[in-house]
């Protein structure tokens, strides 16, 4: 964040206020095809990397386990939860994009019907009560959000004590060579490829933009530090490109 009133919007600084309109715009355009431009970015690197929150996260078989996914939309981390955990596990879907939340309805269809609900709200003012949650995922959503730090306690106050924070974000990548290359391929590929798969580059150049202006793994742990968290950590993973954060409601 640059100031108090502006934020970055990729490379571009805007008002604080009107980053939420410009993000939602986004995702209503890629909303369909979300899923799909993952698996094309990403070689389907991305589902090892969800798997392995959820190796994280461990959701319990023998006992209830109430879960918060936010801007999960789509479902896919919120499905994931729901066939790691057990029959009493339940998972509270929230995304602000009514688009992406329309998808995912879609792909639950009735196979979560008793332990899953959809719930359309905003990260940094959660229309959920203090104290709820065993636990608090986000996956590739915490960049989008303007106010970070807001939404960093937000998740702080609707944790119960003892709860987890995990977040899987991108990061940055730590292996010569390796971050030369990936740096060209984000750039100069995967608009191309959000345009063929998609019909629309520009929300993708958006994506890669805000990778790269997200604060860097220490900084972030620091943030988690800030809003409340104890034992901040992250783990990098395929050479850094991406981390998975955690925090402990304590």
């Amino acid at each position: 964040m640059t100031s108090d009133t502006t934020t970055h919007f990729g490379f571009t600084d805007v008002p604080l206020a009107e980053k939420q309109g410009l993000v939602d715009d986004v995702f209503h355009k890629v909303a369909d095809r979300y899923d799909v431009m993952n698996d094309v970015m990403s070689a389907g690197m991305h589902r090892l990397w969800k798997d392995a929150l959820i190796s994280m996260l461990r959701p319990p078989h023998e006992h209830p386990f109430n879960h918060l996914d936010v801007a999960g939309g789509t479902g896919d981390i919120g499905f994931r939860v729901l066939d790691a955990g057990g029959a009493k596990t339940q998972v509270t879907i929230l995304d602000i994009n009514g688009e992406m939340l329309r998808v995912g309805r879609g792909r639950a269809k009735e196979k979560y019907q008793s332990q899953l609900r959809f719930v359309q709200g905003n990260a940094e003012k959660l229309p959920l009560p203090d104290k709820t949650y065993d636990a608090y995922t986000i996956a590739f959503g915490i960049r989008n959000v303007p106010d970070i730090p807001a939404a960093l306690r937000e998740a702080y106050r609707v944790l119960k004590r003892g709860g987890r924070f995990l977040c899987l974000e991108f990061s940055k990548v730590d292996v010569p060579l390796l971050d030369t290359l990936y740096e060209t391929y984000s750039f100069k590929a995967i608009p191309g490829l959000g345009k063929l798969v998609t019909g629309d580059g520009e929300p993708y150049r958006y994506l890669v933009e805000s990778i790269r202006k997200f604060p860097p793994p220490d900084a972030f742990a620091d943030m988690i530090t800030q809003a409340g968290f104890a034992r901040a950590t992250y783990r990098p993973l395929s050479g850094g490109i991406v981390a998975i954060h955690s925090g402990w409601k304590l």
